[in-house]
């Protein structure tokens, strides 16, 4: 049994893993079982949400989903995860909170994945990579360069860097800079030498990030083959503008296909189904 609460707990050989089943899962030869999933999503979970519960479905684990406000209560974590592991295979957890994704994972009855939190989103990350490594590419030669500030999605990267050993920079104006990173503020130079483009909605650094959209002018500056991939949702003329989504460099919408073959290897990987 494990759990998947932040890719820093993990090794390479767990990535390896998850992408082996990731392939098994496309190809329609994965795994499967007869069980449950339980999940905790907010309303407006979109793209995650709907393939956590087709994956889960088409893998025999019957997808029960709450609310994630169902575990704002004041019951103990250990307490909710012990009652759910007489019913449940795998928990899978959306929640704004990482320490109440790591408090059911801690009580060491039921694997709990991490669906997104205000700190990290590491199943996000690992179908980019896992859609990078599909199409060829390899990961451990590729040029990222995440544009955006400090955030869920800039510290997903950073864990997946560290595991990996992933050539990752980040541009962004100085107070923004996700601790530890390497960072620049000069995205004309750094696009030169990016071969995957990454960027994340500005939030409350709307103003200070705008000097930092990805434009078509932009890439067209960066090497034969760039990719640009925004983490949705994203907003055309904000993190990126329209003339960048209408680039032959966007890969947004076909990469997030890898979010449902990855999300049922990370199920499989953490129930031991594989």
């Amino acid at each position: 049994m494990r759990s998947l609460t932040r890719l820093d707990d993990w090794t390479v050989d767990d990535v390896a893993e998850v992408f082996a089943l990731a392939d098994a899962y496309r190809d329609g030869r994965g795994p499967t079982t007869d069980g449950s999933a339980v999940m905790f999503f907010p309303a407006t979970s979109l793209r995650t949400r709907v393939t956590f519960e087709r994956g889960a479905a088409a893998m025999g684990l019957q997808p029960i989903v709450f609310p994630d406000t169902t575990l704002d209560k004041p019951e103990a974590l250990a307490d909710v995860a012990g009652y759910l592991a007489s019913w449940a295979d795998v928990l899978v957890v959306r929640h704004h909170d990482l320490a109440v994704v790591e408090g059911l994972a801690d009580a060491g009855v039921l694997p709990v994945v991490n669906a997104m939190t205000d700190e990290n989103h590491p199943c996000e990350v690992l179908s980019d990579l896992y859609a990078l490594r599909s199409s060829g590419a390899d990961l451990g030669t590729l040029r990222f360069l995440f544009v955006g500030a400090d955030g869920n999605i800039s510290r997903a990267w950073q864990e997946a860097a560290r595991v990996l050993r992933l050539d990752l920079v980040q541009c962004c104006p100085d107070g923004l800079v996700t601790p530890g990173a390497v960072w620049t503020d000069d995205l004309a130079t750094a696009i030169r030498t990016a071969d995957v483009v990454l960027t994340d909605g500005p939030g409350r650094h709307a103003e200070a990030l705008e000097a930092f959209r990805i434009t078509a002018a932009l890439l067209d500056t960066a090497p034969a083959g760039v990719r640009l991939a925004p983490c949705p949702p994203f907003v055309r003329g904000r993190e990126v503008s329209d003339d960048a989504v209408a680039h032959p460099a966007f890969v947004g919408h076909a990469f997030k296909a890898s979010l449902l073959p990855v999300q049922q290897a990370v199920m499989a990987h953490c129930t031991g189904l594989g």
